[in-house]
Parts: structure tokens; sequence; C-alpha cells
């Protein structure tokens, strides 16, 4: 196993470029019955100056989550509120 990762390590770490070569989404019932869609997007990757033990690299990711429920069943759906903004 590895040691940990610092705050150091990660100041110390190089910025690796990327491209998106596709990004899905998960898809999950819910027992209330609606589906919850579920897409991590990754937004930077940095390569740390750490190996595990087979030699690879160790890379951090920030990201994203994006969520939506689709289907989801009118019984547990609040009233629709008024929209406050006017028309212009």
């Amino acid at each position: 196993m590895s040691e940990p990762v610092n705050p150091q390590d990660i100041a110390e770490a190089e910025d690796v470029d990327f491209e998106e070569k596709g990004e899905y989404w998960n898809t999950y019932k819910l027992k209330d019955g609606t589906t919850l869609k579920v897409k991590l997007v990754l937004v930077g990757v940095k390569r740390l100056r750490k190996y595990t033990p087979d030699g690879s690299p160790i890379y951090v990711i920030s990201s994203q989550n994006v969520v939506r429920a689709v289907d989801i069943p009118k019984e547990i759906k609040a009233k629709q509120k008024e929209s406050t903004f006017k028309p212009v």
C-alpha cells in the first residue's frame, strides 16, 4: 500500500491536460419510482510524484457530480410554485 497523500504532495503535483472521450449517465431506479441519473464530470487532473507499489503514478482528480431526477411519480411531487419572474 502506498503512503497517504498530503497537501504538499498536491502542491508539488503536475497538472495534466485531458480530453473528454465520453461522459456517461449512470441510471438508478429508486424505490419511490423516480429514475435518478448521475454523471461524474472531470474538471482537472494532477499527477503526483508518488507511485503505487507496482510503479503506476498516482493521480488526483477534481470532478463535479451532475444529478437529474426524471420520471418522478406525481404523488411525490410538491405543488409547482408560481414564477417570480415577470415577462418584459
